[in-house]
């Protein structure tokens, strides 16, 4: 038997998978890490943490499987998008911590540059929003407090990457400085019509060339683990952001084909071929994945807090002492009792993009109860989804069916929620953790553990089918009491 050992390095934790050639998961690990939030505003990771968490887990799958390294085909990453880091080439230390991808530090830069006009220019080379969410600022922000931090860069001794680059360096021992497209494609600072970094958009936030990655296939082998990791080499075979691995691993191969990802933020693809589709209504247009060069596109629908708000709930507010007590909690009632939450506590993201946004909680009458408030949590989770599926529907790339993913879609009542706002089928997989096993399906794929595309969809099979029974009256009356709290949560932050 044939096994791929998939990495999955999330916002909030770290996890290794192995899976046999029938996709069955033969172990799993995963290891929580801190999240920093030293200022408002501003999200923290310690690199170093990220990699310890990360190699920890991989080990611990294979000890615990029992299988020898020989039988590991390949490796597999998937990834937290965006997320920024930079290091030393000789020690391979990070010189700061990572700036997350949730981090708003750079929102103001983002304003500047489009008052000078940058934005239609960034949106036609990209496919992204100037937004302070993607990597670009952020790493300018880092070369302006690292001290001398540009003259190095620029002499070749610094690197830079985003989380993908960070592991296959540490893996391969610093042989290999690599990302995937769909991984490049999130930094924007990469031209995803003529696959290269853009060198008028480095010369706008000053970022030395050499400093960046060397852009690969997401499918194909790109370097080798160091044998002192596991024991022997293990070749390095497939990268995506967790988006596009999610994607793939939801066997969305086809236009039209769309998922939905429920983890710490939400976000919505939709596979729209080899061509990438320009969006009028500020959603993403960005690549989905390259294999043997050939490129595939998505349209994307960012959702920033998701998981991230039942976090809030436990942590922040203690109306429930574990995550999946939220659905029971929520059960209680029927409905929010006009209570509305517009979860912006680092912005909103598609199709709003207003990084001043901020969390709202309004609607409350002293007949508010806990349980209101954890309905209003997860009906702003899939009132989210439904701006998203909106803004795609008038883009053209109207769906038909969404199949979803992530932690969230153990929760019965959000995914019948969910199906009810968006009036089309929601369909749950066996097989939920889809992002790792993309990653898995991207490894496996390059080295012939499966040996066709026909062979990854025969794997993914539908565990329940949530079909929508609102009537339109009921949806239109949410949205528009949404779209509502959304217009007050607007702009809190920016001082006017």
């Amino acid at each position: 038997m044939d096994y791929v050992l998939a990495l999955d390095q999330g916002t909030t934790s770290s996890r290794a998978m192995l899976f046999d050639a029938h996709a069955r998961v033969c172990a799993t690990a995963q290891q929580e890490f801190a999240q920093s939030f030293p200022k408002p505003g501003w999200v923290e990771h310690d690199p170093g943490e990220i990699w310890r968490t990360q190699i920890a887990c991989a080990r611990q799958v294979l000890n615990e499987a029992g299988v020898p390294v020989a039988r590991v085909r390949a490796l597999g990453i998937t990834n937290q998008r965006e997320t920024t880091v930079i290091w030393d080439r000789r020690t391979g230390e990070a010189l700061a911590p990572a700036i997350v991808w949730q981090d708003r530090r750079t929102a103001a830069r983002c304003d500047a540059l489009r008052a000078e006009g940058h934005a239609a220019r960034i949106r036609e080379v990209t496919g992204l929003e100037l937004d302070a969410y993607f990597s670009a600022t952020k790493l300018a922000w880092l070369l302006d407090h690292i001290p001398d931090a540009r003259a190095r860069a620029a002499r070749g001794e610094l690197a830079f990457g985003t989380i993908d680059s960070w592991l296959i360096w540490h893996l391969t021992g610093g042989a290999r400085h690599v990302t995937d497209i769909s991984n490049a494609a999130r930094t924007m600072l990469f031209d995803i019509h003529r696959a290269c970094w853009d060198e008028t958009l480095l010369g706008l936030f000053d970022i030395p060339a050499a400093m960046l990655p060397e852009v690969v296939d997401s499918s194909g082998v790109v370097g080798h683990c160091d044998a002192a990791l596991f024991g022997e080499p293990i070749p390095i075979a497939g990268i995506a952001g967790d988006q596009q691995a999610a994607t793939f691993g939801q066997a969305c191969l086809s236009p039209g084909m769309a998922k939905n990802t429920y983890g710490t933020g939400c976000f919505l693809t939709v596979n729209t071929g080899a061509q990438p589709v320009p969006s009028q209504h500020r959603l993403l247009t960005t690549v989905a994945w390259r294999r043997d060069g050939q490129t595939r596109y998505l349209l994307e629908g960012s959702v920033f807090m998701a998981g991230a708000v039942v976090q809030w709930l436990r942590d922040g507010l203690g109306i429930i002492r574990a995550s999946d007590e939220i659905e029971s909690l929520a059960a209680q009632v029927t409905d929010s009792g006009e209570v509305v939450m517009v979860p912006a506590f680092a912005g909103l993201g598609a199709p709003h993009w207003d990084a001043y946004a901020r969390g709202t909680l309004m609607g409350m009458t002293r007949g508010t109860t806990a349980a209101h408030i954890a309905r209003a949590a997860l009906e702003a989770v899939a009132l989210q989804n439904l701006d998203l599926l909106t803004a795609m529907a008038a883009d053209g790339a109207e769906v038909k069916e969404l199949r979803v993913d992530g932690g969230m879609t153990r929760n019965a009542l959000l995914m019948q929620l969910q199906a009810d706002l968006l009036g089309v089928p929601v369909v749950r997989p066996e097989m939920t953790e889809t992002t790792v096993l993309g990653a898995a399906f991207l490894a496996g794929r390059a080295v012939g553990v499966w040996p066709d595309d026909a062979s990854l969809s025969a794997h993914w099979r539908a565990e329940q089918v949530f079909e929508p029974a609102a009537s339109n009256d009921w949806r239109e009356a949410m949205q528009a009491r949404w779209q509502r709290a959304v217009e007050r949560a607007r702009g809190w932050a920016d001082g006017a």
